[in-house]
């Protein structure tokens, strides 16, 4: 007797089925992956340091926060596009 868990994947598969990708398209998604964790963490410690240095001024800070927050999402936004046009089999 199947579970409710795999009923539902048997469903989900059906009326979307999964997209198999080829090894090259892994490879090039994992280093899509590494190139912007590292992107992500070099403006971390970046604004990490001014954010360090700015102790006396909080409305600073606030703004390197907020600052890191957009940069951050800019970034993954990024990787998630150029990954789907390597899902997609489309590059540019």
């Amino acid at each position: 007797m199947k579970s409710a868990y795999e009923l539902a994947m048997e469903r989900l598969e059906a009326k979307a089925p999964s997209q198999k990708l080829t090894d090259s398209q892994r490879t090039e998604i994992a280093e899509i992956d590494s190139l912007y964790q590292s992107k992500i963490a070099e403006r971390r410690l970046l604004l990490d340091g001014e954010m360090a240095q700015s102790t006396a001024n909080p409305g600073e800070i606030d703004a390197l926060r907020k600052q890191l927050s957009s940069e951050v999402r800019r970034l993954e936004g990024e990787a998630e596009e150029r990954k789907d046009r390597i899902r997609k089999g489309t590059r540019g």
